[in-house]
């Protein structure tokens, strides 16, 4: 498996994993109340800084792993890695708009926020997996 595809793997894993974490203790956290009023920037901020963290250490493991294989990128490499990006960049631009469509229509903040939490989490899984299946089944 090429080092790139591990990385997307590992993107993949954590960014589902943390969003999870976020929404369990963002609904543990309205306890009964409206979910709008619930604390949501002490989790989020959270959940973000470990998601970047265990990035950062994942690519590390996995660069340690693989410094007898060569960590250098190849055309094919650079190719797929643009075209998973420009595939996870989509959901980038759905979360913003969503979330001028939002402060447009005075929305609380609250799902301001979550609206492009999760679409920064949706673009990650998508470009990884993206990555992943062009890595598997190649490009056409």
């Amino acid at each position: 498996m090429a080092f790139e595809e591990k990385r997307a793997w590992a993107l993949a894993v954590i960014s589902v994993v943390g969003y999870a974490l976020y929404v369990v203790l963002v609904v543990n956290g309205a306890a009964g109340r409206p979910l709008v009023n619930a604390p949501y920037v002490t989790p989020m901020l959270w959940t973000i800084g470990l998601g970047v963290v265990a990035g950062i250490v994942s690519g590390i493991w996995f660069g340690i792993a693989a410094r007898n294989d060569g960590l250098q990128a190849d055309e094919r490499d650079r190719e797929i890695g643009r075209i998973a990006d420009n595939i996870g960049q989509s959901f980038v631009v759905i979360g913003g708009v969503s979330a001028m469509a939002l402060a447009m229509a005075e929305a609380p903040h609250f799902w301001i926020a979550n609206v492009l939490y999760l679409c920064f989490v949706l673009s990650a899984v998508l470009g990884s997996l993206a990555k992943i299946a062009l890595y598997q089944r190649g490009m056409l």
